[in-house]
């Protein structure tokens, strides 16, 4: 407030000015990121849902027109599609970073080397290589083509891209941040990624979390595992501190589970072995490859005796118990334990 010729008259002060910008400068640098990264990801999701659907009545039109089955190769494919939606480049085996980023990020920040591990797109090793691809709308793409694609040109409802292709897409091109399940997505004939351990001696089964008791999940009470066991996949419940439950819950079902033969394959894969006998799970004289058992060993509660344990998902019926293997650096094994033992990792996996 101030006086000028008999006059008063009201106004803020230069300090009050300086806080008041100063305020504003907290609350936008608060409040801006969130605003962007909204932003960011309703804009991928609407991109993604336009690329979806263009592509569905791309190959939707093909099977119509009896188009869709019998190539060879996935470029034959490619050159095919290109007449149902616009494609500005097409890259070859041999050069799929000139179509697409040279590496995408899973959501558990594994990092995958598209000219290498992203070769080969498919759960079934199609044969029929991967083919980069830039559509018009600034979408990038890794295709792998079915070599077994039908097609069925009198049924609408004919799911014609899941029956031909496995796609990895990029709805923002070359731009960051190159994330699974952010600006990249992928269809359901793709093998999975972000694989914590990943091995083809089990059909391409897929670690996708390790979890140490206590800290990753936490045991079930016997009331908890009563009112959620059917809908994951528990046989009985028991006592209370059911660490095999939690197990199971934190994995979203027994189903995620491995099972005692899978965790047999899996010794084969740490010990780099054949020598962990089939019927007994049972291997002497053995040496843990640590390299390749680096994220069961990060976490494990008993690592200073040079073993962990892992859950399986298979109960031991009559009794509180459930199956588990054991390993060690020179020895591995099968055993039955009491589910309130709270030195087992849950291994969580995808098929």
């Amino acid at each position: 407030m101030y006086r000028l010729q008999g006059k008063i008259f009201t106004a803020f002060t230069l300090a009050e000015i300086l806080i008041t910008l100063a305020v504003i400068g907290i609350v936008a640098v608060l409040t801006i990121p969130g605003l962007i990264k909204n932003h960011n990801e309703k804009a991928w999701a609407t991109a993604q849902s336009v690329f979806e659907k263009r592509l569905e009545v791309a190959t939707k039109q093909m099977n119509t027109e009896e188009k869709l089955a019998g190539y060879s190769s996935t470029m034959d494919f490619v050159n095919e599609l290109k007449k149902y939606i616009k494609i500005t480049k097409v890259c070859d085996s041999n050069e799929l970073t000139k179509c697409f980023a040279k590496t995408i990020i899973t959501a558990n920040d594994i990092v995958y080397e598209t000219d290498t591990e992203l070769k080969q797109l498919s759960k079934d090793n199609w044969s029929t290589g991967t083919v980069g691809v830039q559509f018009s709308n600034g979408v990038n793409a890794l295709i792998a083509y079915n070599p077994k694609a039908t097609e069925d040109p009198f049924n609408n409802q004919f799911s014609a891209t899941s029956a031909s292709l496995a796609i990895i897409y990029d709805v923002s091109g070359y731009k960051n941040p190159n994330t699974l399940g952010k600006d990249i997505n992928v269809n359901s004939n793709v093998k999975p990624l972000g694989c914590l351990i990943k091995t083809d001696l089990v059909g391409g089964m897929c670690i996708t979390k390790i979890l140490a008791p206590g800290t990753g999940f936490n045991p079930m009470s016997k009331a908890d595992c009563e009112t959620q066991k059917d809908a994951l996949g528990i046989g009985e419940c028991y006592e209370d501190n059911d660490y095999w439950a939690g197990a199971a819950k934190a994995c979203g079902g027994t189903s995620n589970m491995p099972s005692l033969d899978q965790l047999t394959e899996l010794a084969k894969y740490i010990y780099d072995a054949e020598k962990v006998y089939p019927d007994s799970s049972i291997g002497l004289g053995l040496s843990m490859d640590e390299e390749r058992a680096k994220p069961l060993l990060s976490i494990s509660p008993t690592l200073e005796w040079g073993t962990f344990n892992v859950w399986s998902k298979q109960e031991f019926s009559g009794a509180n118990g459930a199956y588990f293997q054991i390993f060690s650096k020179y020895a591995t094994a099968q055993s039955v334990d009491d589910r309130d033992q709270n030195s087992r990792l849950a291994v969580c996996i995808s098929n």
